[in-house]
């Protein structure tokens, strides 16, 4: 057999009844098929053999010899046979292992799953046991036969919750969690995760952002959690905090998400686990052959709730005179003369809502000719000049998703692979907007020995943006005036959104309609701007390029010896994040006619890694009592550098670069370093499946404290107990899992806005020469 797996891929497993050292055994082989080699070999040594990938099953089908002289008597053996099948589907199990316990007595199952072991001693104890299934021992009882259904190892995955370091089953975790399912989230056409939960989870609030596609939603969990300091949950994606964009991550990818809502549960995460932990699982790979799956989607998206109706150009006019006429009264004037009071502060008061000249004033007729004195209404027979809709100009109709996902998954009771790309593409409700993804993901399982066992998970994404933002990559609007929604919607009837000549005709250049700018309008109906034209005029981008990996080394995991029930795990996880904000302002209109334009361009580059050792010990003693003990180190690092500068006077629009711009006009630049030490620990024991406790414990040192103030505790305590286990629930049959839970815990926030709150840094990027200072000597 040695010589065989030197030739070849196959390996041999054998128990002792199979003693080879005893057999040799020469034969002549050449381009033969392994199955007729393996005939020559092992039938005429009464072996029988079995074939499971690359790997050989070795067994003796009848029973084996006794190994004492004491199970070599008669008195007291008796023959059982049986048969062995799955306790859930009812089918025969071949090769299971039938053995007397504390023997190497016994034999495999046949392919019906049927077995037959003379010599039994009839009061010994028969080992039922295959893998995947859970092993049984029974006792003989003098019994001639005993059929035996085995129980599947496998845990149900609906029962199961990614926690902090780790799973735990539903009925035995002590804190608050709650578990979204890939089959859900798959219902959600979305392209940030993010949005794909909303209303998923009691307790969790989600907003839905800014719109801008590709964003993201605000998730606060079980109400906010600091006041100044940041709100924003701890993102875990396999087992390591996540420092990319979520957006990053193809939702296609994920298996599933876990919600940690109180601090019983995410006290382990200690400094940052105050807001919540959301813990994402993506996707590994399964037994069997290779699959493919390819999914593509197209739809399109529209408001989910209609515009609603808003005054035209009639009834604004009508209503802005009632209004001017009232306040008129107010002022002790006339009713009688109120109305061509009004009228005069329309047209030449101080506000001008016509503008400079009257030139927005949409009707055919002079603009102090508008109003009917008698009636309060526009005149009889006054037609438009123009009617535009700055929320139809600012709107796209049914803009295009399209999103396409490749799967290629598989594997073998040894190693699993799962590989995936991804593309997306998604135009915005506002016009210009844009987002688009890149992604691939590679995620290999490898079970090298029965102690040890390793994998790696890799992400790779480029995604950009095409956003309405005028200082914010993320779509968001840093004012009101370039809130291109607020703007337009709030924007009068009155007001074009193109340039009109004296006739009321749309003015052109190029070819193209000129945006108006609004040389005139009055306060409060953004004078001097078009946030229509700057999303056309301006360009405002936004880039990404991550590359996430996860690995891991699993030691330990034996089901017998010394060391059974002990894991030693080392994982290592990194996040590396390339982005690139480029803004670029036109010479002609908008913010930046007076310098000629403006060309501004930001990188950041974040690469942040943790590396932890975990040591666990999981042992079930007397059937009842489990004992489940974690203790473990991390350490966390991040760094941020960030590079930008901005330049103005362009010879003419349409240049995107900064060396198209003569005139620096700031340049800046800096590195922020942070870090994490941290050691941890977790205490879960329960008493039969009914009674459960559990206790962490976990110590950060954070950069960002003094170093004499910059060690924190954090732990929590939790209990629980299934009533519906007891046996005065048993008749009970409409209650299926009754629990009662206790817990409480103590979790910290160090994001307060800055890496160095405890140093006295200031700027120097003002000049401060020649102005006066103060000194101070001491506080008191």
């Amino acid at each position: 057999m040695e010589s065989i797996s030197k030739q070849s891929s196959y390996r041999f497993v054998y128990t002792n009844e199979v003693n080879v050292d005893s057999y040799r055994v020469t034969v002549t082989s050449k381009n033969e098929p392994a199955t007729t080699l393996f005939d020559k070999i092992f039938k005429p040594l009464n072996i029988h053999y079995r074939i499971k990938g690359s790997q050989v099953v070795l067994g003796i089908t009848s029973a084996v010899a006794e190994t004492t002289e004491e199970n070599q008597q008669r008195k007291n053996l008796i023959s059982v046979k049986g048969t062995v099948k799955d306790a859930a589907t009812g089918e025969a199990i071949p090769y299971a292992s039938v053995f007397v316990k504390g023997t190497a007595l016994g034999a495999y199952t046949a392919d019906d799953g049927s077995y037959n072991i003379p010599k039994v001693p009839a009061n010994g104890t028969l080992t039922f046991n295959y893998v995947g299934y859970k092993t049984q021992a029974i006792s003989v009882n003098s019994r001639a036969i005993i059929n035996v259904q085995l129980a599947s190892e496998a845990v149900n995955l609906d029962d199961v919750l990614v926690v902090a370091y780790g799973t735990a089953k539903k009925e035995s975790f002590t804190g608050s969690a709650e578990v979204v399912k890939s089959d859900k989230l798959q219902k959600r056409t979305v392209s940030n995760v993010t949005k794909a939960i909303d209303g998923m989870v009691t307790g969790v609030q989600s907003t839905s952002g800014s719109g801008q596609p590709g964003a993201g939603a605000s998730i606060i969990i079980r109400g906010f959690g600091s006041i100044n300091a940041a709100r924003d949950p701890l993102y875990v994606v396999d087992g390591i905090p996540y420092d990319g964009n979520i957006n990053s991550i193809n939702p296609s990818d994920i298996e599933s998400m876990t919600i940690l809502k109180d601090a019983s549960a995410g006290a382990l995460y200690g400094s940052r686990g105050a807001n919540g932990v959301v813990m994402i699982t993506t996707k590994k790979g399964t037994n069997g052959d290779l699959s493919v799956e390819f999914k593509g989607s197209w739809g399109v998206s529209s408001r989910a709730i209609p515009m609603h109706s808003t005054l035209n150009a009639y009834g604004y006019v009508e209503s802005i005179y009632n209004s001017y006429r009232g306040e008129q009264i107010r002022n002790g004037v006339s009713p009688a003369d109120a109305g061509q009071a009004a009228i005069t502060e329309m047209v030449s008061g101080s506000t001008k809502i016509f503008g400079t000249n009257a030139m927005y004033n949409p009707f055919d007729c002079n603009a102090t000719e508008i109003i009917d004195l008698s009636t309060g209404k526009v005149k009889s027979g006054a037609k438009l000049k123009w009617n535009e809709s700055w929320m139809d100009a600012v709107t796209q109709d049914n803009p295009l998703r399209q999103d396409y996902v490749l799967t290629l998954s598989g594997g073998s009771d040894k190693t699993k692979y799962m590989f995936s790309l991804g593309y997306l593409d998604e135009k915005g409700m506002v016009v210009t907007t844009d987002f688009n993804r890149y992604s691939g993901r590679a995620n290999i399982d490898s079970q090298v020995k029965d102690w040890l066992k390793t994998g790696i998970n890799m992400n790779v994404a480029k995604s950009n943006a095409v956003t309405t933002s005028l200082g914010s990559g993320d779509g968001s609007s840093s004012t009101a005036s370039s809130n291109v929604f607020h703007s337009s919607f709030l924007m009068a009837p009155i007001y074009p959104v193109y340039e009109k000549d004296a006739n009321g005709q749309t003015v052109y250049e190029n070819g193209s309609a000129v945006y108006d700018y609004g040389v005139s309008r009055p306060s409060g109906a953004s004078p001097n701007w078009s946030s229509i034209g700057a999303l056309y005029n301006d360009r405002y981008r936004f880039g990404v390029e991550s590359v996430s990996g996860r690995t891991y080394i699993d030691l330990g995991g034996l089901k017998e010896g010394p060391l059974k029930g002990f894991k030693f795990t080392t994982t290592f996880g990194f996040d590396y994040k390339n982005s690139r904000y480029d803004y670029y302002y036109n010479p002609y209109t908008g913010n930046a006619v007076e310098t000629k334009g403006k060309i501004e361009v930001d990188t950041y580059k974040t690469f942040s890694y943790t590396f932890n050792q975990l040591l666990n010990y999981n042992r079930t003693f007397g059937e009842k009592h489990n004992l489940d003990v974690l203790v473990g180190h991390e350490y966390y690092s991040y760094k941020n550098n960030y590079f930008g500068g901005s330049k103005t006077g362009l010879p003419f629009g349409g240049m995107y670069e900064l060396s198209a711009a003569s005139t620096l006009y700031s340049l800046d630049g800096y590195e922020d370093n942070y870090g994490i030490e941290s050691v941890l620990s977790r205490l879960n024991y329960n008493y039969d499946n009914k009674y459960y406790f559990s206790a962490s414990y976990r110590r950060d040192a954070s950069s960002r404290f003094e170093k004499s103030k910059r060690w924190g505790d954090f732990w929590s305590v939790g209990a629980s107990w299934r009533i519906s286990e007891e046996k005065f629930m048993k008749d009970i049959k409409w209650i299926n899992n009754l629990t009662a839970k206790i817990s409480y815990g103590v979790q910290g926030n160090d994001n307060i806005g800055t890496y160095y709150a405890w140093q006295s840094f200031y700027s120097l990027n003002f000049p401060t020469e020649h102005c006066p200072g103060l000194l101070f000597h001491h506080w008191k």
